[in-house]
């Protein structure tokens, strides 16, 4: 099996990329923009080649060895206070289609990472249907980017051909790098190491107590399974949820954080800043109804065993 990884030393990539060596998967291509913390999410991985995001993308508009299975892409401008819009339009969408299109015209399968930020307020159905695409109203760039590829796929009929995954609020290791876009798990856990104390935003509609804010945590090896589980089942095509169907809010991840470091519960609420106060979701929740129908049967890790499973990685990296 032959693999292209974009962002694949970042978060999710350099996940998958540990996942698909650990199933003795080698011959992988993997193209993302390096800095030193990405360096070591890839250290001791084992692939065939890298390539700086822009030098892959002007080798495969010239000769390029065609002759690959697959192209998993999970590289994107994750930053939802992004407010260039050339910016990440140029990352999201337009990057996107140039390597939907290449892997069209060369018979290699596509499976690439759409989002939850694509529903924007949405508080009761979030639901992975290819004809309501064009009525989801994002509430940042980020997610607007994501939801106009998904457009693009669906009204070309790509989504006949493609995978798409929504993915929605992922932890695990590895998201260092991602700095104030990584998980709360991941900051609520250095904060608690370095501090004694986590702190969460508060909140501004009075349906939501402080903390009470509620999102669909997926633990990072989870969502590994489920891109493995469409490369497995190649007839499987079409845009997906990917979460638990279960919403928690962050003060269960706070509580959770503070059973498992052996420390007492201190939990500080601050101000959220104001350029988020209009485009923040106080809600997600995947239906994996559609999933489950492709046969997708694994069961999601619960919150609790989830973060046990992180705070145990990432004290092996530390010792």
């Amino acid at each position: 099996m032959r693999i292209i990884l974009t962002g694949g030393a970042g978060f999710i990539g350099s996940c998958f990329l540990s996942y698909l060596n650990k199933k003795g998967i080698n011959d992988i291509v993997l193209v993302d923009r390096l800095n030193q913390q990405k360096k070591k999410n890839i250290e001791n991985k084992k692939f065939n080649k890298y390539y700086d995001k822009d030098e892959f993308l002007l080798r495969i508009v010239k000769k390029f060895d065609k002759s690959f299975d697959f192209l998993i892409h999970l590289g994107a401008c994750t930053n939802t206070r992004e407010s260039n819009f050339e910016y990440v339009i140029k990352n999201n969408f337009i990057y996107s289609k140039k390597l939907a299109l290449f892997c069209l015209e060369n018979n290699i399968e596509f499976i690439y990472a759409s989002s939850a930020a694509t529903y924007g307020k949405e508080e009761k159905n979030f639901l992975d249907d290819e004809n309501n695409i064009e009525n989801l109203v994002p509430l940042n760039l980020y997610g607007l980017s994501k939801n106009l590829f998904d457009m693009w796929v669906v009204l070309n009929k790509f989504h006949i051909n493609f995978v798409g995954l929504k993915f929605f609020n992922v932890y695990g290791p590895n998201e260092t790098h991602k700095e104030e876009m990584r998980s709360i798990i991941s900051k609520g856990y250095e904060q608690i190491k370095k501090t004694g104390k986590i702190r969460l935003f508060k909140s501004y509609k009075e349906d939501y107590k402080d903390g009470e804010q509620k999102r669909d945590f997926v633990y990072v090896m989870d969502v590994c399974d489920v891109i493995w589980f469409f490369m497995e089942n190649r007839d499987k095509k079409g845009i997906y949820n990917v979460g638990t169907g279960k919403a928690r809010s962050f003060n269960d991840v706070a509580k959770i954080l503070f059973k498992y470091l052996n420390k007492k519960e201190n939990i500080e609420y601050i101000d959220m800043p104001e350029d988020m106060r209009d485009k923040y979701q106080y809600f997600t929740q995947a239906n994996i109804e559609k999933l489950r129908k492709a046969g997708y049967k694994k069961e999601f890790l619960e919150l609790e065993d989830g973060v046990k499973e992180f705070i145990s990685v990432i004290s092996l990296y530390k010792s």
